[in-house]
C-alpha cells in the first residue's frame, strides 16, 4: 500500500502532521485488523482529533480582544497577589489556540494580575501534533523541566492548574510525579483519569480515520512497545475486560493510578497534598468513553454497571491519596452543562473565582471550616 498522504498539502501543510499521518497508517496496517477498511490516503488527521475547547460567552455579540499573560507587578502586595495558573490542553488541540488564550483571559479578568503560562510538550507553541502522538511519559518530564525553568513559576509559592479533556490527567501526572512548582488547587475538565475503553463514538459509518483509531485501541496491536511510547490516546485506554494487558503494558495509566502491586508513595503524599482537586464531568459528553471516567468512578463496558469512586480499591485503600483529600474537604465533583469541551464564560468564572486567586484565598478546608462557622 503507497502511503502518498504527504502529497496533500491542503490538509497537511507541515512535516511534522505528514509524517504522522504516515506513522498512524503504519500503526493501523500492524493492528492486522483485517475486517477494517483502511482510511484512504485523503483522510484528514484532524478528523482524528478531538474538539478544541470552544468557550460560550455570556454575551454573545462581543469577544473581548486576545491579551497576553501578564506578570505580576513588582509593586503587588505579596498576600495579595494572585499565584500563577498553569494550563495543558486537550487532544487535538494547541497552546496557542484560541480557546485556551481565551481561558487565560478570563482568568487574568477574575484575577487580575494573574501570570498565565500555556503549557506546551514541546518547544513550540503550536504542539496540536504532540497531543496525538508522542510519549507522555517522555512529555511530562519535558513539562516538569520548562516549568522549573520559569523565573516567576519557580519562584512562587505555589501555582494552581487547569487542564482540560487528556490534559487533565497528564497535569495529576506532573502533580504526583515532579509537583515542582507545587500545585495548590487542579481543576480538570472532561478528563479520563480512568482512562477510556473508546477513542469516541465515530460520527458516520465513513468516518474512516475514527473507526480505525477505535480498531487500533480494541487490537493486541494497542500493548505493543510501540503504539504505547507513541500514540497519546493509546497510554490511557483502559480495558477493564482485558486488565492484565493494562497493568503489564501500559506506559502512562496504570503507573500514575498506582493499579501495580508496588505502589508509589510519593504519587499518593504529592497528589494528597493539593488544596483542591476539583473534577468536572461535561453533562452531555459523548466524547469522552465513559465520561465517569472524569471521576475516577468505572464502568463496566458490558453490562454499563458503575462502580462511584468511593467503592473503588484504588479509594479505599488511598493509592493515590484521593481518600485523604476527600477527608479534608478537598476532592470536589461538579458537572456542567453542555457537550465536550464546550465551556460556558459563567461556569469558567465561577470555578476560576472559587478556587484561584491569592495565596491567602481559602480553600479547601479552610472553607469548609468557615463554612461550619457560619452554619452554627
Amino acid at each position: 500500500m503507497q502511503l502518498t498522504v504527504c502529497k496533500l498539502r491542503a490538509f497537511y501543510s507541515q512535516q511534522r502532521l505528514c509524517h504522522d499521518s504516515m506513522l498512524l497508517k503504519a500503526l493501523l496496517l500492524a493492528s492486522t485488523v483485517s475486517s477494517l477498511a483502511l482510511p484512504p490516503p485523503e483522510a484528514d488527521l484532524q478528523a482524528l482529533l478531538s474538539t478544541p475547547l470552544t468557550i460560550i460567552r455570556d454575551d454573545p455579540s462581543g469577544t473581548p480582544p486576545t491579551k497576553q499573560p501578564q506578570k505580576p507587578s513588582d509593586d503587588d502586595d505579596d498576600d495579595d497577589a494572585p499565584i500563577p495558573v498553569i494550563l495543558w490542553h486537550g487532544l487535538g488541540d494547541a497552546s496557542n489556540a484560541e480557546g485556551l488564550q481565551a481561558t487565560a483571559d478570563l482568568i487574568e479578568e477574575v484575577h487580575p494580575g494573574t501570570y498565565v503560562h500555556l503549557i506546551t510538550a514541546t518547544s513550540a507553541p503550536d504542539d496540536r501534533s504532540a497531543s496525538f502522538f508522542g510519549n507522555v511519559t517522555e512529555q511530562i518530564d519535558t513539562v516538569c523541566a520548562a516549568l522549573l525553568a520559569d523565573p516567576i513559576l519557580s519562584t512562587a509559592p505555589a501555582v494552581d492548574a487547569v487542564g482540560f479533556s487528556q490534559g487533565g490527567q497528564f497535569l495529576r501526572g506532573y502533580i504526583e510525579r515532579c509537583n515542582n512548582p507545587p500545585v495548590r488547587s487542579l481543576l480538570t475538565f472532561g478528563s479520563q483519569h480512568n482512562g477510556i475503553s473508546a477513542f469516541e463514538k465515530c460520527k458516520s459509518a465513513t468516518d474512516f480515520v475514527c473507526h480505525a483509531a477505535n480498531a487500533l485501541l480494541k487490537s493486541s496491536t494497542v500493548w505493543s512497545h510501540y503504539v504505547q511510547s507513541h500514540v497519546v490516546p493509546a497510554q490511557y485506554y483502559r480495558d477493564s475486560d482485558d486488565y492484565e494487558n493494562y497493568l503489564n503494558y501500559s506506559n502512562f495509566l496504570a503507573d500514575v493510578n498506582n493499579e501495580r502491586p508496588r505502589k508509589n508513595d510519593t504519587y499518593k503524599h504529592n497528589l494528597a497534598s493539593l488544596d483542591n482537586f476539583v473534577m468536572v464531568v461535561f453533562e452531555d459528553d459523548q466524547t469522552v468513553i465513559p465520561k465517569e471516567s472524569g471521576w475516577f468512578a468505572q464502568v463496566n463496558t458490558t453490562s454499563g454497571d458503575v462502580t462511584e469512586l468511593r467503592d473503588r480499591e484504588i479509594y479505599k485503600e488511598d493509592w493515590i491519596g484521593l481518600r485523604t483529600l476527600d477527608e479534608k474537604g478537598g476532592l470536589r465533583f461538579e458537572t456542567v452543562e453542555g457537550e465536550h469541551m464546550r465551556l460556558k464564560e459563567k461556569d469558567l468564572k465561577r470555578l476560576f473565582g472559587e478556587y484561584f486567586g491569592p495565596e491567602t484565598t481559602k480553600t479547601g478546608l479552610g472553607r469548609v471550616v468557615d463554612e461550619m462557622k457560619t452554619d452554627l
